[in-house]
């Protein structure tokens, strides 16, 4: 298996795997006990924040262990609506993950009005835009760090510049850009940050919110007063280990992250774009993601492709896992001004630090032969 669909999730690194197996074995000690089983547990919480606060250069106490990145998405929306119940106002960009546009229009229904911000064809939002919508009653605003499904980097220093200086919350979705792109919380004036383990080489299921210390914060779970009172529920010790690792090793790995896995994804793009005819990249080829490739391919149907590439033993997606079998094109692509038809041709390949160069170079013979079989088998169907 060729596995190029590292956006929706990646495999766990061999290193934290091991290290979260005690967690799951012989010390299943309880964080909050007061006994000193419980306490090495505890300690194995506290040594996981640290390693997750320098990823992001953030103080401990500014970390908050969820479930996933949703959670900690709703969470922050929340936490910021219910400090002023009068601000009933919300800003966010059309091309978000489905955790925070369907938190949107849910709130829209309950009487909240949104502000959609529009995006240009490579993906970005326009600054002046965002400065323009942000009004008194504006309880938040949210926008992604980089999207999931063409990589684009959205400007979120400046973004989150312009919010302070409006004296209005902001919250990135950094789901995507933790562990590829460097991050210094020092220098970023954000209120919230949302991250997940399984696209840094953790497990599923387990997350974490960035809380700034100076920001007023809710809890959307009550409970035991667990995670020093802003996240209700017991401690998934082992999956928060791995994801202290996890955190440490994808620090460590930036700089191949920015290099070989770049120099992968651009080899296996540029080869694509000698050998296929009729094919584009989707998004802006400078701001985005070093993993990340969204292409359109002329004359195909993303559904067929996809069954081909996994009969041929590659793994790649349409888009954002989390609405896989929709009939609907992807509402990013059309968001940047796509056609239809642009959008149900569309691939996305995302690589990691686990993929090799054999791997691109068997998918380049692979994919332009599978791409021809079906602009045949397109072309006979239409023919008829």
């Amino acid at each position: 298996m060729i596995y190029f669909d590292n956006n929706a999730t990646t495999q766990i690194d061999p290193e934290v795997l091991q290290l979260m197996l005690p967690y799951l074995q012989d010390q299943y000690g309880n964080p909050s006990s007061a006994y000193s089983f419980g306490k090495r547990a505890a300690k194995a919480v506290s040594t996981a924040r640290e390693q997750v606060a320098a990823l992001l250069r953030c103080e401990t106490s500014e970390i908050i262990f969820t479930s996933c990145g949703t959670e900690s998405d709703n969470s922050a929306i929340q936490s910021a609506l219910l400090l002023d119940p009068d601000r009933k106002h919300l800003v966010t960009s059309k091309v978000e993950h489905s955790a925070i546009i369907k938190q949107a229009e849910a709130l829209a229904r309950r009487g909240y009005e949104v502000t959609w911000l529009d995006v240009d064809s490579d993906g970005l939002i326009d600054l002046d835009d965002l400065e323009r919508v942000i009004r008194e009653d504006t309880a938040i605003v949210s926008l992604m760090w980089a999207n999931n499904e063409t990589g684009t980097v959205f400007p979120i220093e400046e973004a989150a510049e312009i919010c302070r200086s409006k004296g209005t919350l902001f919250h990135t979705d950094a789901v995507q850009a933790v562990g590829k792109i460097d991050i210094d919380l020092r220098r970023v004036p954000l209120n919230f940050l949302s991250l997940s383990g399984h696209k840094l080489h953790a497990p599923k299921g387990i997350a974490a919110l960035y809380v700034n210390r100076r920001t007023r914060f809710t809890p959307y779970l009550i409970g035991g007063g667990q995670e020093n009172k802003r996240r209700g529920g017991t401690e998934n010790t082992a999956s928060i280990v791995a994801l202290g690792k996890a955190a440490e090793l994808a620090s460590s790995a930036l700089q191949e992250e920015n290099s070989r896995v770049k120099a992968l994804r651009d080899r296996f793009e540029k080869g694509l774009l000698e050998t296929v005819p009729s094919i584009q990249v989707n998004g802006h080829r400078a701001h985005r993601l070093p993993n990340t490739s969204s292409l359109a391919v002329e004359g195909i149907d993303s559904e067929g492709m996809l069954m081909l590439l996994d009969q041929r033993g590659i793994c790649c997606s349409a888009g954002s896992a989390c609405t896989a079998g929709s009939l609907e094109p992807s509402h990013v692509l059309k968001a940047m001004g796509y056609s239809n038809e642009r959008a149900r041709g569309s691939l996305r390949f995302s690589f990691s630090r686990f993929n090799s160069e054999t791997e691109v170079a068997q998918a380049l013979q692979i994919i332009p032969n599978a791409v021809e079989k079906l602009r045949s088998m397109n072309r006979g169907f239409l023919a008829a």
